[in-house]
């Protein structure tokens, strides 16, 4: 069988150490590992509250079952076709004679609400779907006060952000302000007052 390394960094190893002390009788066989199974894919971790959010937004018709299916059938490049609508209708929870209406009609609220765009092709007028970054969309959504956005899950979702070390929420870095041409006989400035901070140096373009 496919052996699971150990963990390299002194937190893994005290995580891994604990479980053995909590679960001594638990083989590793018994436990899911991306380092002897195949079938998995990258997610990000604050996709529960993401999907949470989602959910909040799509009044009263839940989209994260639909999403969740989506993201699983993709791998690096976020792009999905769509050739399988009952399969995947299935596999996002839609059953019986309305499964494949109800999973256009999800994924037509995640285009609206700009999780994903879709693509006209042979399966119809949606035969392929592009996965956007859940993050970017839900900041975008807070920006344009869409309605249905909770502003204490965004909080909870800026304050994950932080803990794992995700970007995309952040603001954007401040232009850089262009330096003063190099000469050796360059006058010192005189002596300001006022706070350089809150001086205004940049236009909206960022030109000095």
């Amino acid at each position: 069988l496919p052996h699971i390394p150990k963990p390299r960094n002194a937190m893994a190893k005290r995580q891994l150490e604990l479980r053995q002390s909590l679960w001594p009788e638990v083989p590793d066989e018994w436990l899911w590992s991306r380092h002897t199974h195949d079938g998995f894919t990258s997610l990000p971790k604050g996709m529960p509250l993401i999907l949470s959010i989602m959910d909040d937004m799509s009044k009263g018709q839940p989209v994260s079952s639909t999403y969740l299916e989506l993201w699983c059938r993709t791998f690096d490049e976020n792009f999905v076709t769509l050739s399988k609508p009952r399969d995947m209708a299935f596999h996002a929870g839609f059953d019986g004679q309305r499964a494949e209406r109800t999973w256009r009609a999800r994924l037509d609220i995640l285009a609206k609400l700009n999780f994903i765009a879709l693509k006209e092709g042979s399966s119809g007028p949606a035969s392929y779907a592009l996965i956007y970054d859940p993050y970017r969309v839900i900041k975008w959504h807070i920006e344009n006060k869409t309605p249905g956005v909770r502003q204490d899950k965004y909080n909870a979702l800026l304050e994950r952000a932080a803990e794992i070390k995700e970007h995309s929420l952040s603001p954007p870095a401040a232009p850089p302000v262009r330096a003063a041409p190099c000469c050796w006989n360059w006058p010192r400035p005189a002596r300001q007052t006022g706070n350089f901070l809150t001086g205004n140096f940049l236009d909206r373009e960022g030109r000095a």
